[in-house]
C-alpha cells in the first residue's frame, strides 16, 4: 500500500492545531507518516506536538531553534519525507475524513491530483462533513490548467514524491508570502494533465483573529505586495519562454493589482511605499491584457511602469473618487456616509454638542441615559442628540435623530462628544477632537471577543472589525475590578477606564423604595398585589437570521409555570435587543407580560421579586438589589464548552441554582426562602466582588471625568 507523507509547517496555532491533527488521524486512509514541523512556535504548539509523539509512531516531529518561514520549513519536509507521496496541510486547517483516501484513489499514473478548498468560519464537526467516494467527478485539465493555481495554494493536491525529487520542485524561502507561487508554477509547467476532484475536501480556515495571531494573508498589504512582486518577476525571469507560464503570472498581478492593490491605493499615501518596487513588476506585464482594460486602468497601469509617482497619485484620487461616487449612488446610506467623510467631517466640530445612543437606538435607558438625566437635572450648558429608530418621550429638550437619517451622519460628524453603550458602525471614522465615551452593556460572564477561540455569530470579521470599532473609544466604563481585567484583555484596550461602577446601576439605590416600586407596577399596568419573576434570558450565537438578527426558541413551558405559579406570581419577558423573533404569549393573558421592547430593564429589576436568566450578564445588576436569582440552563454544555465559554466557575461562582427544566423551576420559585438561605453565603461573596462599586453616583462621578 502506498504511503503519504503528510508535512505541517507550525507556527504559533496552538487554538487549531489539535483539530487539525485529529482530522489527520481520522482519516479513513491510515497508511501515512505525519510531520509536524515547529517554526520556532512562542506558544504551547511544542507541548502539544509531544504530547501525540508519545502516543502514534507515525508522527515525526522537527523542533526549529529560530524562524524559517513556511517556504523553508516545507522544503525541509520534503527532504525528511519517507512517503511516496507529499502532501501538505496548515495547521489551522484541517481535512474532511475520506480526503486522502479520494486523492490516492484518483491519482493512478499522474504526477499530480487536486481536489477541492472551502472555506471554514469554524471547526466543523466532522460527522456533519460527507465526502461521496461512490459518485467521484474527475476532470483532466490539460490546456486550461493553470486554472487550478488561481489561489496560488499548494493545498489540497497530492504529489507523487518522485516528481518532486527528480525535478528538484521547492518552495521560495526568501519570501513570507506567495511562496507557493513558485512551487506550483514549476510542477504545473511540467505536467501536461492535471486531474481534479471536488469529493477530495480540504477545509481552510478563515482565521477571525487577524489582530493577535494573523495568517500570513492577515499580514500587512506592503508586505504581500514586496513578496509577490518579487516572486513575479523571479518566475518571469525563469520561465521567459513560457507563453502559458508568463499569461498566468500576467493575469495574477493584474487582478492582484484590480482587487486588492487599487483597494488599498484608497489612502493616496499607502502608494509611496510600495510604488517603486510596483512599478519594476508593472514594466514587465503583458501588452495586450493592458489594452483590453479600462481606460482609466490603462492610464494607472501606464503611470506606474513609467515610474511616475506624482502622476499616479493624480490619477489614483480621480479613480477613487469615481469609486467613492459609484458607491455612494448604490444608495442612500452610502451616499449619507459619503457625505459624512467628504462633507460634515470638514466642518468645525460642534464643541458643546453631546450625541447619545443605547442599543442601537432602539430604546431610552441604559448607562447612556443616566448619564443624560445627570447632565440636564445639574443644568449643564451643552446641546443634546439622541440617537433613536423610533421618536421617544424623554426628559430635557435633546433633538431626536433617526439612526441612519441624513441628520444621524451630519450630527456624529460635527458633535464633540459620543456617548454610546454598544459599537457605532464600522464606517463612521472618528475625527481628531473628538471624544468617546463607551459605557458598554454588561459585566462579562461569556467569553468576549479576542478571549473567544472561534466565533459562531454571522459575522466572520467580528474580531477584526470589533478591533477597528473600539480603537475609538477615549473612555470605557468598568462596573468593577473584575470587568477592568476582562476588557483589558477581552477588548485590548489601553486608554482610561472609569471604575465607578455602571451608571444604570444607580436607580438600584436611588428609587429601591416601595413608593418609588408601585409607582412603577402602575405606569406598567401590572398587577400591584403579586409577586414578580423576570424571565431574561440571553441570545445564542449560532441562532440567528442574519448579522445582528438572532432568534430565540423559548424553552421555559410557560403552562406548567402559571398552573403552579399563577395564583401569587406573574412572570414578565424580556428577551435580549439582538433577539428578532416575537414570541406569542397571547394564551397566557394575565400571567405572562412580554417587555422585550420595554426600553429600561434598570425598572424592571426594581419591580421584580425574582429573577430567572441563563448566561445574561443581567444577574450581575440585579444582584445589587441582593434579590433572588435562578439559572435556568438548560443548553449549559454546548454554551460553555462550544458557543463561548465563560470567565466564571457557573457551577459554584454564581449566586444561585443551575435549573435544567420548568419543574425545577418551579421547585425553586414555591422554595424561594430556603434557596435564598441554601446560597446567602455564595450571594454575599458575589456582591463584594461585583458590586460594591455601585452606590448611586456613577454617573455624576461619570460625568465630572469625561465633561471636564
Amino acid at each position: 500500500m502506498k504511503s503519504i507523507s503528510i508535512i505541517m509547517p507550525i507556527y504559533n496555532t496552538e487554538e487549531f492545531l489539535v483539530h487539525s491533527i485529529q482530522s489527520v488521524l481520522q482519516q479513513t486512509y491510515q497508511n501515512f507518516e505525519l510531520l509536524l514541523l515547529n517554526d520556532n512556535s512562542e506558544d504551547n504548539s511544542k507541548e502539544i506536538i509531544e504530547n501525540y509523539m508519545k502516543n502514534d509512531h507515525r508522527i515525526k516531529a522537527h523542533h526549529f531553534t529560530d524562524r524559517h518561514g513556511v517556504g523553508a520549513v516545507r522544503n525541509f519536509g520534503i527532504n525528511m519525507a519517507t512517503g511516496d507521496y507529499i502532501y501538505f496541510l496548515d495547521s489551522d486547517d484541517y481535512l474532511a475524513p475520506s480526503t486522502l483516501q479520494i486523492l490516492i484513489e484518483n491519482i493512478h499514473n499522474f504526477d499530480l491530483i487536486s481536489g477541492r478548498l472551502m472555506r471554514a468560519n469554524v471547526s466543523l464537526e466532522h460527522a456533519a462533513i460527507s465526502n461521496d467516494q461512490d459518485n467521484q467527478d474527475i476532470k483532466i485539465y490539460t490546456n486550461r490548467k493553470y486554472r487550478l493555481i488561481r489561489n496560488n495554494s499548494v493545498l489540497n493536491r497530492l504529489f507523487t514524491k518522485r516528481f518532486l525529487a527528480d525535478n528538484n520542485i521547492r518552495f521560495s524561502e526568501d519570501v513570507e508570502n506567495y511562496s507557493d507561487l513558485s512551487f506550483l508554477v514549476h510542477a504545473f509547467s511540467i505536467v501536461q494533465e492535471v486531474p481534479y476532484t471536488k469529493e477530495s475536501i480540504y477545509f481552510k480556515r478563515r482565521r477571525n483573529d487577524p489582530i493577535s495571531n494573523p495568517s500570513l494573508l492577515q499580514t500587512g498589504m506592503p508586505g504581500r505586495i514586496n513578496d509577490f512582486t518579487h516572486v513575479y518577476m523571479h518566475l518571469k525571469d525563469n520561465y521567459s519562454s513560457d507563453e502559458k507560464v508568463n499569461l498566468f503570472l500576467d493575469r495574477q498581478l493584474f487582478n492582484f493589482y484590480r482587487r486588492q492593490i487599487v483597494a488599498y491605493f484608497r489612502n493616496n499615501q499607502n502608494v509611496d511605499e510600495v510604488f517603486s518596487v510596483l512599478s519594476d513588476a508593472m514594466v514587465r506585464l503583458n501588452s495586450n491584457l493592458v489594452q483590453k482594460s479600462p481606460s482609466r486602468t490603462k492610464k494607472e497601469i501606464k503611470a506606474i511602469q513609467t515610474g511616475n509617482l506624482i502622476h499616479y497619485k493624480k490619477v489614483n484620487l480621480k479613480h477613487q473618487r469615481l469609486r467613492n461616487l459609484k458607491t455612494a449612488l448604490k444608495g442612500r446610506r452610502r451616499l449619507y456616509i459619503q457625505l459624512y467623510r467628504s462633507l460634515f467631517m470638514k466642518m468645525p466640530l460642534k464643541k458643546k454638542t453631546v450625541v447619545f445612543e443605547s442599543f442601537l437606538g432602539k430604546s431610552y435607558s441604559d448607562s447612556p441615559k443616566y448619564i443624560y438625566e445627570y447632565m440636564i437635572e445639574n443644568k449643564m450648558d451643552y446641546n443634546y442628540v439622541w440617537i433613536f429608530n423610533e421618536k421617544k418621550n424623554i426628559p430635557g429638550n435633546a433633538s431626536q435623530v433617526k439612526r441612519f437619517s441624513l441628520k444621524y451622519f451630519y450630527y456624529l460628524a460635527r458633535a464633540k462628544y459620543w456617548v454610546s453603550n454598544s459599537r457605532l458602525p464600522i464606517t463612521l471614522n472618528k475625527r481628531e477632537g473628538n471624544v468617546y465615551l463607551q459605557t458598554w452593556h454588561g459585566t462579562p460572564l461569556k467569553q468576549l471577543v479576542f478571549d473567544m477561540v472561534d466565533v459562531y455569530s454571522a459575522d466572520p470579521k467580528y474580531k477584526s472589525n470589533f478591533y477597528r470599532q473600539s480603537r475609538r473609544w477615549d473612555y470605557l466604563s468598568s462596573p468593577n475590578a473584575y470587568s477592568s481585567a476582562i476588557f483589558r484583555s477581552a477588548f485590548k484596550y489601553d486608554k482610561e477606564m472609569l471604575e465607578f461602577g455602571y451608571p444604570r446601576n444607580d436607580i438600584l439605590y436611588t428609587k429601591n423604595n416601595p413608593d418609588n416600586i408601585n409607582e412603577l407596577k402602575v405606569s406598567m399596568r401590572i398587577p400591584t398585589d403579586k409577586k414578580v419573576v423576570l424571565y431574561a434570558p440571553t441570545w445564542r450565537d449560532d441562532e440567528f437570521y442574519s448579522a445582528g438578527k438572532y432568534k430565540f426558541t423559548l424553552q421555559l413551558e410557560l403552562d406548567k409555570l402559571q398552573a403552579e405559579l399563577g395564583d401569587d406570581y406573574i412572570v414578565l419577558l424580556r428577551m435580549h435587543y439582538f433577539i428578532a423573533n416575537q414570541l406569542d404569549i397571547s394564551e397566557y393573558s394575565g400571567f405572562v407580560y412580554d417587555f422585550s421592547s420595554y426600553d429600561d430593564i434598570a425598572e424592571l429589576y426594581l419591580v421584580s421579586d425574582v429573577l430567572i436568566t441563563d448566561y445574561s450578564s443581567v444577574f450581575f445588576d440585579f444582584a445589587n438589589l441582593k434579590r433572588p436569582i435562578l439559572f435556568y440552563t438548560y443548553d449549559l454544555e454546548n454554551y460553555r464548552d462550544k458557543l463561548r465559554g465563560f470567565y466564571l466557575d457557573i457551577e459554584t461562582e454564581v449566586p444561585g441554582p443551575l435549573l435544567r427544566n420548568t419543574e425545577e423551576v418551579i421547585h425553586a420559585i414555591s422554595d424561594i426562602q430556603n434557596v435564598q438561605k441554601d446560597y446567602a453565603t455564595r450571594y454575599d461573596a458575589f456582591y463584594e466582588r461585583f458590586c460594591k462599586w455601585d452606590d448611586g453616583k456613577a454617573s455624576e462621578n461619570t460625568v465630572k471625568a469625561v465633561f471636564k
